[in-house]
């Protein structure tokens, strides 16, 4: 298949286009900068005022929408927040203009989203037939993502919305800062420790997101988290049993707020979300639980 991606030189980005460069796709790389095309991945200028993408694009089956800045940086602040939802907004509507004039359009489209969908809740259990949807920042942000991106249903493009757990990876993500207290022997429950994070292994996301290009029965929401989310609590001491050092030294909710300002949201709430989707689809996660996944990246 040709593959199209966009956000394509991002930490999910680059292991996509690897996965799918070994499994003999072809790949085409939408880039704001000048990157030299290789046998294998092309790179087309887009978001740009010289960019016309849809002029290099021809046949394309698969249009995967990665772009956006990342969650993970800065402090949330009103800027920050604003270059969130803009550049996610401005890269979803410039894919929608570019599949409006192909000829030929893709077969598929799939574009990222996020768990922050849902609610933050201690009791509650998330699964892709939950209609509730949170009414903060990132819940209005991944709302109004998804509702952009569904416009190109309009072709009868099938279309398919990742909704992304916190994806767990050594050179990107959220598990860089949530190890580091443990390798300065300072690590403990954060918050209240009771809650929820709903993780995956960053490989079973770039598998996950090949399953779903591969059958043409999947569309609408998919969660993409591992079978089994763990609270605060016990993901601490996972790590600090995988990385042999103590968990004693807990990190109080205020401390959070001061250091990391509204983002620390996403390490004191959560939601307990199961990929009901992909477990029915018959999707195979390598790492299952948390302790094989840490063992996997912590351990190299």
């Amino acid at each position: 298949m040709k593959v199209v991606i966009a956000g394509g030189s991002g930490f999910i980005g680059k292991q996509l286009t690897e996965l799918l460069v070994k499994n003999g796709h072809e790949v085409v790389i939408l880039s704001r900068g000048i990157k030299k095309s290789s046998e294998k991945v092309a790179y087309v200028p887009w978001l740009t005022e010289e960019a016309t993408p849809e002029t290099e694009l021809t046949k394309v089956d698969v249009v995967v929408n990665l772009a956006g800045v990342s969650i993970n940086d800065g402090r949330w602040g009103g800027k920050h927040q604003k270059q969130i939802y803009d550049s996610r907004m401005i890269a979803t509507e410039e894919l929608i203009r570019i599949i409006r004039s192909l000829d030929e359009k893709p077969t598929t489209f799939i574009n990222a989203s996020a768990i922050g969908i849902y609610p933050a809740s201690i009791q509650k259990v998330y699964t892709e037939e939950s209609e509730v949807m949170a009414n903060d920042f990132l819940g209005r942000t991944v709302q109004d993502w998804e509702n952009k991106a569904r416009r190109v249903e309009e072709w009868g493009i099938r279309t398919v919305f990742l909704r992304f757990g916190v994806v767990l990876g050594n050179d990107g993500g959220a598990l860089p800062l949530m190890v580091l207290p443990y390798k300065l022997f300072v690590g403990g429950t954060v918050g209240s420790g009771q809650q929820w994070v709903s993780w995956i292994h960053f490989m079973d996301v770039v598998r996950a997101i090949v399953f779903v290009m591969d059958n043409q029965s999947i569309f609408g929401p998919v969660n993409v988290t591992a079978p089994n989310p763990v609270r605060m609590q016990p993901f601490g001491k996972t790590i600090a049993s995988v990385l042999n050092r103590p968990h004693w030294f807990p990190t109080p909710a205020f401390l959070m707020k001061l250091v990391l300002g509204k983002k620390s949201k996403l390490v004191l709430e959560g939601q307990q979300v199961l990929p009901k989707v992909l477990t029915q689809e018959g999707f195979t996660f390598l790492y299952p639980t948390l302790e094989h996944a840490l063992i996997n990246l912590l351990k190299k």
